[in-house]
């Protein structure tokens, strides 16, 4: 089983930015799709952003052209940039690895944006 780690979180006032990083274990890191989600109590886990194993990416609506994802294979890490936060990104933030026979979480990382 692969395991997930998020980091990176916490409290940051409008319009600032975070990097949130995810490493994982194992050796499939580098042949694995990876995302990051959230989640607000009583709503849906919603995807936010996604990266292949060969480095393309797809974004939601709500962070296109604020939050970007990359990854590093010599780290096994996933990073999510999150520039101009608003209160509205406030959220539990998780990591999710998916390949073949594999769907991993994260435990994710509280990201409360608030002056």
């Amino acid at each position: 089983q692969v395991q997930l780690v998020e980091s990176g979180g916490g409290l940051v006032q409008p319009g600032g930015s975070l990097r949130l990083s995810c490493a994982a274990s194992g050796s499939i890191f580098s042949i694995s799709a990876m995302g990051w989600y959230r989640q607000v109590p009583g709503k849906q886990r919603e995807l936010l952003t996604s990266i292949t194993s060969g480095g393309s990416t797809t974004y939601a609506d709500s962070v296109k052209g604020r939050f970007f994802i990359s990854r590093d294979n010599a780290k096994n890490t996933v990073y999510l940039q999150m520039n101009s936060l608003k209160p509205e990104d406030t959220a539990v933030y998780y990591c999710n690895l998916k390949s073949r026979f594999i769907d991993s979480w994260g435990q994710g990382t509280q990201v409360t944006v608030s002056s």
